[in-house]
């Protein structure tokens, strides 16, 4: 038997560093009751539904609202095995850690098969510390995490010219959310630009058709509402000149870092097109959290541009100036991952702070023992990451007419909550209510 080369084992260790920190960081920040916002508790409780062969209802977004009438992705029901067995948030967490960390292990694997174990491994280093996967773990679990490695293994199957593997690699993206009809509307494009036409234009139809089935008819048909909720956030009362003028810095920054990040070399293939429908689709939105380098919104957009970059370190070029800047690629995509580092999420590792204890920690868990499993209760978002597993959760505003047991708010955190827990339950719910727990901003109320 030949000894596997040192080299081999080095994606596998990538992945495995990366994850361990991405782990470090959704933990840490998890046991610091830091909620990023309520996405990790709706997509538990989807997962939940899946767990148990059941459908995804996320009462979150309403009592018995059906996940898929939200967004359409059931991809994500992979994950309800692992639940059923681990049932917490943390397993969420965990899912989400090892989509991105194989996405990691993708990346190095071609990186260093095609350009070599040095500048293979300085391009993967990068890409691990890139600011959307940073952010991305940072936002906690979302869907779209497991678009990374699907766009990872149909970039390689790109680069290795494997045509046929970047279309079964491409296929599932129509499952992670209902939007990604565009991006495989643009692999099959790309496909058509390299000489690959009768799989470019079926990739493209599946995209474009899959999409519009899901859009206007699979989401309206579990949706109470019958449509699809977020057509409204097109462009909204700017249209399309929301692109150019409405915080067009902003946008424009999110640009330069995106493609910054390759040193812009990643322009240079037609990999890069594949960008185009996602940045748009964020810009042309009328919701500003759409627009920068915050939350999950970029992490779909990280696979892409490092596969562009390996993609032109690997080509042969026309022009003298880029025959010799793109082997420079790796090194000027890893010393600007390292310049991005000061202020990242992963830094707060680092940092002494992060490890203590947060001062309302203590009352945070005293009060989440008091609401026992099986119950249900009505919340704002301070510790809805940490009561979803086990109880049924409604949020305040979208409780609409269900009875819930207990009332739960954060007033220390800035959620514009009521101050008063019995009062807002009495007159929201009828009947009689006392106040369970008043400490440290939260207070818990029973009804009788």
């Amino acid at each position: 038997m030949r000894p596997v080369p040192r080299t081999a084992s080095t994606p596998a260790i990538l992945a495995v560093v990366f994850g361990t920190l991405y782990a470090a960081l959704s933990l840490v920040r998890f046991r610091r009751f830091e909620p990023s916002s309520w996405d990790n508790a709706i997509f538990e409780q989807g997962i939940r539904g899946y767990a148990r062969f059941v459908a995804p209802v996320v009462d979150l977004k309403g009592p018995g609202f059906n996940q898929l009438g939200d967004h359409f992705s059931p991809i994500i029901a992979l994950i309800g095995p692992f639940y059923r067995v681990f049932p917490s948030a943390q397993t969420v967490l965990i899912a989400q850690v090892v989509l991105l960390a194989i996405s990691v292990g993708v990346i190095a694997r071609i990186a260093i098969n095609t350009l070599g174990t040095s500048r293979g491994t300085a391009l993967a280093i990068a890409y691990g510390l890139s600011f959307g996967i940073q952010s991305a773990i940072q936002a906690d679990f979302h869907e779209v995490a497991f678009a990374a490695p699907l766009l990872a293994l149909a970039g390689a199957a790109y680069v290795g010219r494997d045509w046929r593997r970047v279309m079964w690699w491409t296929l599932p993206l129509m499952i992670v959310k209902e939007d990604m009809g565009l991006t495989v509307l643009a692999i099959g494009v790309v496909l058509w630009l390299a000489g690959q036409r009768r799989r470019g234009v079926v990739l493209a139809a599946v995209g474009i058709v899959g999409m519009a089935l899901v859009i206007f008819v699979v989401i309206p048909y579990f949706n109470p509402g019958n449509s699809w909720d977020y057509a409204n956030t097109i462009g909204g009362y700017r249209g399309f000149f929301a692109v150019a003028f409405d915080q067009p810095g902003r946008k424009l920054l999110t640009v330069l870092v995106t493609f910054g990040v390759t040193g812009l070399l990643a322009l240079a293939s037609p990999w890069a097109l594949l960008a185009l429908p996602i940045l748009a689709g964020r810009f042309v939105a009328d919701n500003e959290f759409y627009w920068g380098t915050e939350w999950h919104y970029s992490v779909v957009l990280m696979p892409i541009v490092f596969i562009a970059l390996i993609d032109v370190m690997n080509r042969k070029h026309r022009f003298a100036w880029l025959r010799a800047y793109a082997p420079q690629g790796a090194a000027v995509a890893l010393a600007f991952a390292a310049a991005m580092q000061l202020h990242s999420p992963l830094s707060a590792l680092v940092r002494p702070a992060t490890y203590e204890e947060n001062p309302r920690a203590a009352s945070a868990r005293e009060v989440i023992a008091l609401v026992p499993k099986g119950a249900s209760l009505e919340t704002d978002i301070g510790l809805m990451t940490h009561l979803a597993t086990g109880r049924t959760v409604y949020w305040l505003g979208t409780i609409g007419k269900a009875q819930p047991d207990y009332v739960l708010f954060d007033n220390a955190g800035s959620f514009g909550s009521p101050e008063d827990a019995v009062a807002y339950a009495e007159k929201t719910h009828g009947g009689n209510w006392t106040l369970e727990y008043d400490k440290d901003g939260y207070q818990l109320a029973r009804q009788r």
